[in-house]
């Protein structure tokens, strides 16, 4: 797990990551600005989003679309964002990798002389476009927003989705989001990382050649809000264009690399992740009251939550999955778990890490996880100490994890079920208000 690199930091404060992979003759270039949506305030969400589109849309001396030079020279490329980072990467032949930087720098640097209201609509248009078919005309697709929405306060950083609330993103204004880009867009909340077939000098020369002349633009103020308290238990439903019932259920928990991150990590796995899960087998496999069960650590920088879904088969209620997972949960907390369990959980920790390294770029790549621990961490070479908070997950650590955060009334009960069919929901369920 010992990935060589070198850190650097240029005048301006961009963090630049050099890792060099002679394997193949091929490059990465990715950057990670430290915005995602909790830097957004209420009455003006999505904005984070906005520029993830907005900026494939040209620049100042590339006032065109970003993929054709880039796809022309061999490249895959792509972006993301997410609640508290965004993040734009290329993996280029060798002889582009001065050509990926051109264009990275370009709209880092010289971005806004280039956005035109016409660009804007036509974004703003799109963006509303994938918000009708990623969540309310998909189905399920509102339990994001009605989950968030529930688990944090409206003045809350996570209480919105990253995509934006509707009437946020239609009273949005243009000089609204150039001055949300000039704040957060720059090189002093950024981190480079290239891993590659590259000399480490001669790679950082070429991205001092592009970035280092870009302003450090103002320091930006960190977001750490509360933790939200939930008080007992709250049950909502939506109605929707589903065939069957789903449940869905968290609890508040612990941030990305807090203490007991990786032991929740693991008991989501093993509440509900794969057929050798508890929740599976007894659900799906013994009692066919599900079709399917899920589970996860949603942990975020400044938070996190712990979710378990599960989709009612016919003949079967909502009300008795509820039962059966608050079963297996008060079982894992009271008894803990098998050792096999724990074992299989490191193994499929170490596995997961290592199917993340297999590239030098991309989503999870290399240079992916080098910006993620230097963003999060100040550390780029987090990777064994990463590894080791699952190595070092006991069945008691485990046990006390869920005991502290799952065995109690304190969570959020979501029901989905057909329009028209509310009988299926928990009884006491409140509709949902999202949209």
């Amino acid at each position: 797990m010992n990935i060589s690199y070198s850190k650097h930091t240029l005048a301006n404060g961009l963090d630049v990551l050099i890792h060099e992979d002679r394997a193949c003759p091929i490059v990465s270039v990715n950057i990670w600005y430290h915005v995602g949506s909790k830097n957004e305030v209420p009455g003006r969400t999505g904005f984070a989003h906005f520029f993830e589109h907005l900026m494939f849309e040209g620049s100042e001396h590339h006032d065109k679309g970003y993929f054709p030079p880039l796809q022309g020279a061999g490249a895959l490329l792509n972006g993301s964002t997410n609640a508290d980072r965004t993040n734009y990467w290329e993996v280029v032949p060798t002889n582009a990798f001065e050509l990926a930087l051109w264009m990275e720098s370009d709209r880092m640097g010289h971005l806004l002389p280039a956005l035109t209201a016409a660009k804007f609509q036509n974004q703003r248009d799109v963006v509303l476009n994938e918000r009708r078919q990623s969540y309310e005309n998909r189905p399920y697709g509102l339990a994001p927003m009605a989950m968030l929405a529930a688990i944090y306060p409206p003045d809350h950083p996570y209480h919105w989705p990253t995509i934006g609330q509707i009437a946020d993103l239609h009273a949005a204004r243009v000089e609204e989001v150039r001055e949300f880009f000039a704040t957060y867009y720059h090189p002093a909340n950024a981190s480079i990382a290239i891993a590659g077939d590259v000399d480490t000098d001669d790679a950082l020369a070429q991205v001092r050649r592009y970035f280092e002349g870009i302003a450090p633009g103002p320091a930006v103020t960190p977001v750490r809000p509360a933790d939200p308290q939930l008080v007992g238990e709250t049950r909502l439903l939506i109605e929707d264009r589903v065939e069957l019932p789903r449940l869905y259920l968290a609890w508040v928990t612990r941030a990305m690399f807090a203490d007991d991150d990786a032991e929740l990590d693991l008991a989501a796995d093993i509440l509900a992740n794969g057929k050798t899960s508890r929740l599976y087998k007894r659900l799906v496999y013994e009692m066919r009251a599900a079709t399917d069960v899920s589970a996860a650590q949603n942990s975020r920088e400044a938070g996190g939550f712990l979710q378990l879904a599960a989709t009612a088969a016919p003949g079967h209620t909502l009300a008795e999955l509820d039962r059966v997972i608050l079963e297996e949960v008060a079982r894992l907390a009271a008894d803990g778990p098998t050792e096999d369990e724990i074992e299989r959980g490191r193994v499929q920790a170490e596995a997961q890490f290592m199917y993340r390294l297999q590239t030098v770029g991309g989503f999870g790549g290399k240079s992916d996880q080098l910006n993620a621990y230097n963003m999060f961490l100040k550390d780029p070479g987090y990777f064994n100490r990463d590894l080791t908070r699952y190595t070092a997950v006991t069945a008691t650590s485990l046990r006390d994890a869920v005991r502290r955060y799952l065995s109690n009334s304190n969570r959020i009960a979501l029901s989905i079920v057909p329009k028209g069919k509310t009988v299926f929901a928990l009884a006491g369920s409140v509709p949902s208000l999202v949209s």
